[in-house]
């Protein structure tokens, strides 16, 4: 049994090491990496505001009230 579980094991292995897709280099000069960066960087002088929003957001929202009147005895 514990051949064929070493077995099952060693094709699995195998098997999982052949998909494994290697990423590919970044060809790019030290100089167009540090321009994209200073282009991707948050800059308050160009007018870009932050994404995130200072009121609540959409799961809060639905959290405060149950979308309905409460009932009154009667």
């Amino acid at each position: 049994m514990d051949k064929r579980l070493a077995k099952r094991h060693k094709r699995q292995v195998s098997r999982e090491k052949s998909k494994v897709k290697l990423s590919e280099p970044d060809l790019r000069t030290q100089e167009q990496i540090e321009t994209a960066r200073e282009a991707s960087r948050h800059d308050a002088a160009r007018g870009n505001q932050p994404k995130a929003s200072a009121g609540q957001g959409f799961r809060n929202a639905s959290a405060t009230s149950t979308g309905s009147a409460a009932k009154t005895g009667a």
